[in-house]
């Protein structure tokens, strides 16, 4: 009878562990999505610095402010652009941190899972035999 009690407690175990993944497994994708965003972001801010170092220092350059367009120094473009860039960078590394780190939790909360599994049938095959 104690077994049984011990059985069902592994159970509910498996089953909290395994919502845990599952949770993780959420916080992964949103991670690559985000990530994801931040890389477009950074492609089209790379293209913007190189489109900037192809003209000339006296050339218009206007930034969109809400429905207007504003015209702006060249060098505060390129400095404005240039911080962007590292922003973008900075939480492209943050995020890889992150990631790292919930994939770590994700591959220990499944070997947990697998050994709670292991113990269950351990269990239910030494209570077939009795």
């Amino acid at each position: 009878m104690a077994s049984s009690a011990g059985l069902r407690e592994l159970q509910r175990d498996l089953e909290n562990k395994a919502n845990d993944l599952s949770k993780l497994q959420k916080d992964i994708s949103k991670n690559h999505q985000i990530r994801k965003k931040y890389t477009i972001q950074l492609g089209e801010n790379e293209l913007v610095l190189k489109e900037l170092d192809l003209l000339n220092e006296d050339a218009n350059v206007y930034k969109l402010i809400g429905p207007v367009l504003v015209k702006q120094d060249m060098a505060e473009a390129r400095a404005n652009v240039k911080k962007r860039i590292e922003y973008i960078s900075a939480e492209l590394k943050r995020l890889d941190s992150t990631l790292q780190d919930l994939e770590e939790k994700q591959n220990s909360k499944k070997e947990t899972i697998l050994k709670l599994q292991q113990k269950i049938q351990s269990l239910q095959a030494g209570k077939g035999k009795a």
